[in-house]
């Protein structure tokens, strides 16, 4: 009977997870070779392809039914681990995330992060980064990832900021037509994401109409999946299905968003100070 080591599996899903060999070996603290090489271990282990390098990264039919197998014993592993360190952080974390990140990474990180720390109570909400900031000032949070004002430098400006790039965002069968105004699908006003389409393409001189608006990412996704429009996303939170472009025929580019922490370090939990450790190093990886 084979054993297959849990670095091998963790290697695994933290490639899926991520989308990529770079990044999961930045997490991982690894180079890409060597996440190459783990995968190529588990492959011949099992005798296996995990992947279709054919046409991008693509996970095969078997690399679908190990990645179940895989997250159910990852978890019972680390349930284990935390279970037997007995882990001295308790307390509850009032924690506020942009709509746009419900369904990316951030909630893969907040799953790990309960199951290192179960004495942890999470009480999360998405929201309009707008709203979410005022929220905080207000005391309504413990901890607050938004996007802030907009730049064109990469550049942060404190330990507390991320820039991503902002892309174009369609169901891959848009088609520009220069003589009409373009659909946008969009948050509501007061969203960083709408602001920046509509200043980008009024400075381009390029007609355009609000299609569809919707509070929420689900709403956004199922509105440009049904052809109502385009819209503007940060990079790594695209939905799966979706396609994401720099330009698209004569459309500018849009820039960069910065993501930023908002938290009393001066008044804080322990608890929140290390949800906002493990959300810093999470976002520090991937946008690297």
């Amino acid at each position: 009977m084979k054993n297959i080591p849990t670095e091998l599996l963790r290697t695994f899903t933290t490639i899926v997870d991520l989308g990529g060999f770079t990044l999961a070996g930045a997490l991982l603290g690894r180079s890409q070779p060597a996440i190459s090489l783990q995968v190529k271990r588990l492959e011949d282990l099992l005798s296996i392809r995990v992947f279709q390098r054919n046409n991008g990264l693509q996970v095969t039919e078997e690399g679908e039914v190990l990645l179940g197998f895989a997250r159910r014993m990852l978890d019972i592993n680390d349930s284990a681990v935390t279970r037997l360190a007995k882990s001295r952080i308790s307390g509850q974390v009032r924690l506020g995330i942009p709509n746009d990140f419900e369904v990316s990474f951030l909630p893969r990180l907040l799953s790990q992060f309960g199951q290192a720390h179960p004495e942890v109570s999470l009480e999360v909400n998405c929201d309009l980064s707008v709203t979410l900031l005022k929220d905080f000032q207000q005391g309504h949070y413990d901890l607050v990832l938004a996007t802030d004002s907009l730049e064109e430098t990469l550049q942060p400006n404190t330990e507390d900021e991320f820039h991503e790039t902002i892309v174009w965002v369609t169901n891959g069968h848009f088609d520009w037509f220069d003589q009409q105004p373009i659909p946008l699908v969009v948050y509501p006003i007061g969203c960083r994401y709408r602001q920046q389409i509509i200043s980008k393409l009024n400075a381009a001189g390029i007609a355009w109409r609000i299609a569809y608006s919707s509070s929420s990412l689900l709403g956004i996704q199922a509105a440009i999946e049904a052809g109502l429009g385009i819209s503007a996303l940060a990079q790594s939170t695209v939905p799966q299905g979706l396609h994401s472009h720099l330009k698209i025929e004569n459309s500018p580019r849009l820039g960069h968003v910065k993501l930023v922490f908002k938290h009393d370090q001066s008044n804080q939990t322990d608890a929140t100070k290390r949800l906002y450790e493990y959300l810093y190093t999470g976002l520090e990886q991937s946008s690297s």
